[in-house]
C-alpha cells in the first residue's frame, strides 16, 4: 500500500501492485473498460466449460489484495469469489473484466482530507435475493469519519437464517437477540441514529450488486476516491512548499 501525504490530506493507493498483477495476469494490453462488473448476474451454469481452477483462483486472489484501497472492485471480486469451486468460462470472462477495469484506473485510491471531524456515519444496504444459485441476497456496509474519510467497507452474501419458534432451540437465536437489543439500546439514549435512505444516495447499493457506469462513478466519487496520478501527487506534496 501507497501512502501520499501533502498539505490538503493524504491519498492511499495501490497503483504499483495493480501494475503488477496486470503484469502477471497477461492483462497489459487488454481493453479497458468503465465497470468492473457487468449487470448481468452470474451463476454456477453446471453446462458451462470449465477453466483451469488455479489460475482462476490466482487472479481473484491478487484482486482481494487489492481490495484492501480499492472499495471500487470490492462487489465485483467478492461475487466471483463465489465461484472459485465451480470454474467455467463465462466466470473467467468476468474476473478479467475487473482486470480491464484496473487497466484505466490503475492510480485510483482513497482521497483522506485534512481539518475534518471524526463523527461516525454508516450505510448498510442489500440486495433481495440476488443469487440466482441460492437466491441468497448481498448485503454491503460502509463506514466514514467526518462524513467524508472512508475507514471501512464490505460485501457479502448473507447466511441463511432459520428462526426457530420452538422454546427449545430458543438458545440457538440469543445471539439475534442480543445484537437486536444492543442496537435498540444505543437508539434509545440517542447515541446512535438511524435514517431511511432512499436508493438515490444510498452509498452501500455499490456493494451489493453491479451497476450502470454513470450511476457506479457517481458512487465511487461519493466514497473519496480519486485517481491521482504520481505527477498530480508530486504537485499536491509541493503546493505550499
Amino acid at each position: 500500500i501507497q501512502i501520499h501525504q501533502s498539505p490538503r490530506g493524504i491519498f492511499i493507493n495501490q497503483a504499483k501492485y495493480a501494475q503488477e498483477i496486470l503484469k502477471k495476469h497477461g492483462m497489459t494490453s487488454c481493453d479497458s473498460i468503465g465497470t468492473p462488473m457487468a449487470t448481468k448476474h452470474l451463476d454456477a451454469d453446471l453446462s458451462g466449460t470449465p477453466v483451469d481452477q488455479t489460475k482462476y483462483r490466482s487472479k481473484v486472489g491478487a484482486l482481494m489484495y487489492l481490495t484492501a484501497s480499492r472499495p471500487d472492485i470490492m462487489q465485483a471480486t467478492c461475487y466471483c469469489a463465489r465461484y472459485q469451486a465451480q470454474t467455467i468460462e463465462k466466470n473467467l470472462t468476468a474476473v478479467k473484466r475487473i482486470f480491464r477495469y484496473l487497466k484505466d484506473t490503475i492510480h485510483m485510491g482513497l482521497w483522506y482530507p485534512k481539518d475534518t471531524g471524526f463523527e461516525l456515519t454508516a450505510f448498510s444496504d442489500l440486495d433481495h435475493a440476488g443469487c440466482l444459485d441460492s437466491r441468497k441476497s448481498t448485503s454491503g456496509g460502509i463506514q466514514f469519519l467526518g462524513g467524508d474519510k472512508l475507514v471501512s467497507w464490505s460485501s457479502k452474501k448473507q447466511d441463511s437464517i432459520s428462526i426457530s419458534y420452538n422454546p427449545v432451540q430458543h438458545s440457538r437465536t440469543k445471539h439475534i437477540d442480543v445484537r437486536y437489543h444492543f442496537i435498540k439500546e444505543k437508539v434509545e439514549k440517542g447515541i446512535v441514529e438511524l435514517f431511511f435512505v432512499e436508493t438515490e444516495y444510498q452509498l452501500a447499493d455499490l456493494f451489493t450488486k453491479a451497476l450502470p457506469v454513470e450511476r457506479f462513478k457517481y458512487l465511487i466519487r461519493r466514497l473519496g476516491m480519486r485517481c491521482l496520478t504520481p505527477a498530480e501527487l508530486v504537485a499536491l506534496a509541493n503546493e505550499y512548499a
